[in-house]
């Protein structure tokens, strides 16, 4: 049985920031459908893989292609437009409006969470609806974050450090969040540094180390690799 093509296909990836080379030789790859988790230390250049898949980091060479078409030379909007999402670390919570504003200013696409469907998932942006961003605890604007980007019917999301920071509780519904969108054929590429939270949802894990993928774990060989998986986070 052949194996389908990759939604995302990442290959030789190089990365710059200005005259720093950030990302050598990068390869990764997500089927439809699949949890990936990009796992390191600070600084290894697992976020700043995600800014080249989504356009926002120019300064790059390599190839990604999305769903079939090259997209490695699309500003950042024409690669949304092609469905992928991307909530950042910061999340971007618009802090002057309102939760309920920040999710009805981008219109649902075909595909994409209604806004009922948004408030069932998290209820307490329904509690807090009229709250402006600004005021909203860091799991309250990540739930928001997560689930206005949803609105957009994304095919891939991309998620940075979705974990950090928050209560046990939090991070389990977002882990849960997560697991349903995979079991709604939604593919996501997840940065972590919790690989408790990383090993509980990814199909499979690629580690870096100084910008490089030194390493790809599947989900069924974390037990036996687990040490190993602590070595590259550890500082």
């Amino acid at each position: 049985m052949s194996t389908p093509a990759p939604l995302l296909d990442v290959r030789n990836l190089d990365a710059y920031y200005g005259q720093s080379h950030v990302l050598r030789g990068v390869n990764l790859h997500v089927q439809p459908g699949e949890v990936v988790s990009l796992i390191g230390r600070n600084g290894a250049g697992k976020t700043t893989t995600l800014k080249s898949v989504m356009g926002v980091l120019r300064s790059r060479t390599g190839q990604i292609r999305f769903a079939g078409q090259d997209i490695t030379r699309l500003p950042s909007h024409r690669v949304a437009a092609r469905g992928l999402a991307w909530v950042p670390e910061e999340r971007a919570v618009m802090s002057t409006l309102t939760v309920r504003e920040n999710l009805e200013l981008p219109p649902a696409r075909p595909g994409g969470w209604s806004l009922e469907r948004a408030l069932e998932a998290f209820p307490v942006l329904r509690e807090r609806g009229h709250h402006p961003g600004s005021k909203l605890s860091g799991g309250e604007q990540q739930m928001l974050a997560m689930v206005r980007v949803l609105r957009a019917g994304p095919r891939l999301l991309l998620l940075d450090e979705p974990s950090e920071g928050l209560a046990p509780v939090i991070v389990r519904r977002i882990g849960d969040i997560i697991e349903s969108l995979r079991a709604d054929g939604m593919a996501v590429l997840l940065v972590e540094q919790n690989l408790r939270f990383a090993s509980r949802l990814a199909d499979r894990h690629y580690v870096f180390v100084d910008g490089q993928v030194v390493d790809e774990v599947a989900r069924d060989e974390v037990g036996a690799r687990h040490g190993d998986l602590l070595k590259y986070l550890s500082v």
